[in-house]
């Protein structure tokens, strides 16, 4: 059975109302009637979708959109497929936001528990769905329309929100919080973590700071461990994705949009920034870091305390920041430390 998701959409709008409401024009008029159901990235929109381009990086995208309508600026005007409906303002980012709200009304508030606890200590919710063999420990709550498959342990105090889905024989921590999102069979998610919460995700002005509704989710494939007090925030419009067999150490950043590949290793304290993408078996030490939008190739390792912030083709080992080959950055540890040696004190 298909997911049915975790946000309610309302519309379908027409490309006028939209326009007007977001604040940007539509260039051409014979457009407005054309009708949008939906809000998508460049890569997923479809004819009946509405998306944005702002960043150049994404051209590539933009001229292959199968979008129904697309916001740009003026000078951008001109990227944009001859299908799309074109929608100008200065701030598409900003635009796409509001319109991101018009269809998902109720995408600025987590649904968690909803009324599925009371004071009468009712804290699995009658609509939940619990196979045989569920543990639910004392205080934990499970809310509406959730899915828990066989042998699963749920321990004290965990959360497993709105119409979350859980495999067979996996074990949610004590405290620990699910939301928005969808995991496999025989996952261990340790104490204090959190998925599926916002990713950080802002229109930037120098008015302030707009907040960019998340509407995606946090995928989670089999046999994937998450170690305590890690976080991994689920997608923007698309999905945060971990591919199976992949381990997560404590205190591990993962945002949203983030792609992480098949048995994978992330140790303590490492942080994966918006829509990076790892492939499958990467190794990333302890206080290493992934800046947004970078992809790192399978079986890539990236030495403790190294920072990426370009893309790592497969196989590579990196180190330093910024990460650079590893005997390179080996070679210029060694000659700072011989400097450091011939450099005597003044007197």
């Amino acid at each position: 059975m298909e997911h049915p998701g975790f946000f309610d959409r309302v519309g379908p709008f027409a490309l006028r109302e939209i326009a007007d409401r977001i604040g940007a024009a539509l260039v051409r008029e014979e457009d407005s009637p054309r009708i949008i159901d939906d809000v998508r990235t460049l890569r997923t929109a479809r004819s009946t979708h509405l998306t944005f381009f702002e960043n150049p990086k994404y051209a590539s995208q933009m001229a292959a959109t199968e979008a129904g309508g697309c916001i740009l600026t003026g000078t951008s005007a001109n990227r944009a497929p001859k299908t799309a409906a074109i929608l100008t303002c200065s701030t598409p980012y900003s635009a796409f936001a509001h319109a991101i709200r018009m269809f998902y009304p109720e995408s600025m508030r987590t649904r968690a528990a909803a009324c599925g606890a009371d004071a009468n200590g009712k804290l699995v919710h009658p609509t939940a769905r619990i196979a045989e063999g569920v543990v639910i420990e004392p205080g934990a709550v499970v809310g509406p329309q959730v899915t828990i498959g066989s042998g699963t342990t749920i321990a004290a105090g965990a959360l497993v929100g709105f119409r979350v889905s859980l495999g067979r024989d996996c074990y949610v921590g004590a405290g620990a919080s699910l939301t928005h999102a969808i995991i496999g069979n025989d996952v261990i998610i340790h104490a204090g973590v959190r998925i599926g919460q916002d990713g950080f995700g802002f229109a930037m002005s120098p008015k302030g700071h707009s907040k960019i509704p998340q509407i995606g989710r946090v995928i989670i494939g089999d046999n994937v461990e998450i170690g305590a007090n890690s976080t991994v925030d689920r997608g923007a419009l698309s999905d945060t994705t971990i591919g199976e067999g992949t381990k997560i150490d404590n205190l591990v950043q993962i945002a949203h949009n983030v792609v992480i590949g098949r048995h994978c290793v992330i140790v303590a304290q490492s942080g994966i920034a918006g829509s990076a993408e790892l492939g499958d078996f990467v190794v990333m030490g302890a206080q290493s870091g992934v800046v947004g939008h970078v992809k790192v190739g399978n079986g890539a390792q990236i030495a403790g305390m190294a920072h990426v912030k370009d893309d790592v083709e497969a196989g590579a080992r990196m180190g330093g920041t910024p990460a650079r080959p590893f005997k390179e950055w080996a070679r210029e540890v060694a000659a700072l430390k011989q400097l450091g040696r011939r450099i005597r004190p003044a007197r």
